[in-house]
């Protein structure tokens, strides 16, 4: 602990106790036909930690984490946190070389994994990565070691926060570049507390919460956790997305609070259940991730009234660059329905020219951003930190415009990550599969507008000579890529041209492709 421990804030760690400690008896999470209480979930966080603290898991120790939506995952983010553990989230579409990938790059040493999804999965990565040390599952497991039997021999104990300054690294998170390898997120632990202060500042909680998460849990969900205990509300967790279950469990509970990527709110939408299902205890639609259609989000305020907030961040900074309240989803500005709100006044933020000069008023510039948000730098990646640095701003990657209102619109992106339905895909890595195929000479991957995933995955490709295209050969492509990468990467279509644009250095000119396919769109990406 630093000399300076004097100024700390309280840090992820002791919000997780001085919530969980703050009730008894009442619901902290419902999911299936099991209820835990706030005392369950705070033991079963106690024996957790205590499992691993006996595998000697502790303060710096490397965790990753793959599971479908089960009580444990959220204790055990609790317990990863209290124990002082680095924690990163494995994508549950991601393919085995992805995960090998970030393991290996993130150092991990333990994998918590869901056994009854991911036994296979834990066995590929133990022959796969050699550092991978402890292989803990919850519930019974042929592979590794059942980490809910261990915990279970544990009896419960006051929690405690470890020693952890501001400044260290409490979890990794792996997000793509133009370079086509993922870079790891460094995240400090001031991070996630200051994330936490603003939502709890800003972001329109109704007074009693019942948090439908249809989310992963160990995803975008866990930024929810504090807030919802804080208030003393509830989570009430879906095991896996479908309309009916929403809107079953919204009649059922009096849901009044949910977190949605902008495709299930699509699948809301046009499910025919829509049109009758009771969603008046619904007060807050919390939304973000991906771009969302003006056109669909007009729809669901004229379904469900004004009940919409969005929010934009990223990895590097998470959540909270930008909000939009629920009054400003104002159907009578419907101009407005393609921002993504105004600025936190909790960040400094500009837009900025290529030279980190501020552009002039009204002009689109790349949103720029410093405060305590910020992560620390990627790891093992110092030139790619440099540049996400320069001029002593984190250089974010989107190109935004203000307003006359000081509201932020996402006009364009300086990178090329395409988010189709909430999940990152990075081209290069799909253009990698595709140039493998025998009959692609060149080939470059965009997004393109798609009304229900936000962005569609493209390829534009250029045939070798004496290759034809056809529908037969664009099918191949997509098998590919789908058995390489997981369904979400692979193309969604496949054109086939006579020559890709060069920029004057001679690389393809993606931009010049893409303009083709966004013409007469309202919102470039957001």
């Amino acid at each position: 602990m630093s000399t300076d421990a004097l100024y700390h804030p309280p840090l992820m760690p002791h919000l997780l106790i001085e919530g969980l400690n703050r009730y008894n008896d009442e619901p902290c999470l419902f999911l299936g036909d099991k209820v835990a209480s706030y005392r369950d979930v705070r033991e079963s966080t106690s024996q957790l930690v205590q499992a691993l603290q006996s595998k000697g898991l502790g303060k710096g120790s490397r965790i990753a984490v793959i599971s479908a939506n089960r009580p444990e995952v959220l204790s055990n983010i609790a317990a990863m946190q209290i124990a002082g553990c680095i924690g990163t989230p494995l994508h549950p579409l991601g393919s085995l070389d992805d995960h090998a990938y970030v393991l290996e790059a993130a150092e991990i040493d333990t994998l918590v994994y869901d056994a009854s999804v991911f036994e296979d999965l834990a066995a590929a990565l133990q022959q796969k990565v050699p550092g991978l040390k402890n292989l803990l599952a919850f519930g019974p497991t042929n592979v590794g070691e059942d980490y809910l039997a261990l915990a279970a021999t544990f009896s419960p104990q006051p929690l405690v926060a470890p020693e952890v300054d501001p400044e260290d690294i409490a979890s990794i998170t792996f997000t793509g570049g133009t370079t086509g390898k993922p870079k790891g997120v460094m995240s400090p632990y001031r991070v996630t507390a200051y994330m936490t202060q603003i939502q709890m500042t800003e972001w329109e909680f109704p007074e009693e919460l019942r948090m439908l998460i249809a989310t992963p849990l160990s995803h975008a969900a866990a930024a929810f956790f504090i807030p919802v205990l804080q208030k003393g509300g509830a989570f009430y967790v879906m095991q896996g997305f479908s309309p009916d279950g929403f809107f079953d469990m919204v009649e059922q509970h009096k849901i009044t609070c949910t977190m949605l990527v902008p495709v299930m709110l699509y699948f809301l939408l046009d499910a025919p259940r829509s049109a009758t299902a009771d969603m008046s205890s619904m007060s807050t639609i919390f939304y973000g991730a991906s771009p969302m259609s003006p056109a669909r989000l007009q729809e669901g305020i004229n379904k469900w009234g004004q009940v919409f907030y969005q929010f934009f961040g990223q990895s590097e900074c998470p959540m909270v660059i930008a909000n939009m309240s629920k009054k400003d989803h104002d159907p009578s500005k419907p101009q407005r329905l393609s921002s993504c709100g105004r600025p936190t006044p909790w960040l400094h933020l500009a837009l900025l020219d290529p030279d980190c000069n501020p552009v002039p008023e009204g002009e689109p510039g790349e949103i720029c951003v410093r405060g305590p948000l910020i992560m620390k730098g990627y790891k093992d990646m110092p030139e790619q930190t440099a540049e996400a640095f320069a001029g002593g701003w984190l250089h974010t990657g989107d190109v935004g415009k203000l307003d006359e209102d000081g509201f932020l619109y996402i006009v364009d992106r300086t990178k090329d990550m395409i988010v189709t339905g909430g999940f990152n895909v990075f081209p290069r890595e799909v253009e990698d599969v595709l140039g493998t195929h025998e009959a692609v000479g060149q080939v470059v991957v965009i997004g393109v507008p798609d009304e229900q995933w936000g962005e569609a995955v493209k390829a534009v490709v250029v045939l070798k000579p004496g290759f034809a295209a056809g529908e037969d050969l664009a099918h191949a492509m997509q098998s590919l890529v789908k058995e390489a990468k997981g369904s979400v990467q692979a193309p969604k279509s496949v054109d086939f041209v006579d020559a890709i644009p060069l920029t004057p250095v001679g690389k393809p000119d993606k931009k010049a492709v893409r303009a083709q396919y966004w013409q007469g769109s309202d919102r470039g990406v957001g």
